[in-house]
């Protein structure tokens, strides 16, 4: 994993997302302005949850999350989202 000296605090997650996908099924490569943002990516760092609702996931988990969801961060030249757990949509 990233070397990352964020840490996020109670129950947020910093998430860094896949690649666009840069060509379709069958073969056509698509421009930089109709690609679509990613929903998946992989959590790099995560706080240690609220005391009442444990944290669910953990760093190296990859998740599903909603196309709106969080901030984007750039940290060090890379890209990374920061949300909230409820945010997390699904383990992969």
């Amino acid at each position: 994993m990233a070397d990352l000296n964020i840490r996020p605090l109670a129950d947020r997650v910093i998430i860094k997302a896949s690649a666009a996908e840069t060509k379709t099924a069958s073969g056509i490569i698509i421009p930089d302005t109709a690609q679509e943002k990613p929903q998946e990516g992989t959590i790099v760092a995560m706080g240690n949850g609220k005391p009442d609702e444990p944290m669910t996931v953990k760093v190296g988990d990859k998740v599903l999350y909603g196309k709106y969801a969080g901030t984007e961060l750039k940290y060090q030249g890379i890209d990374y989202l920061i949300m909230r757990e409820a945010d997390v949509l699904a383990i992969i």
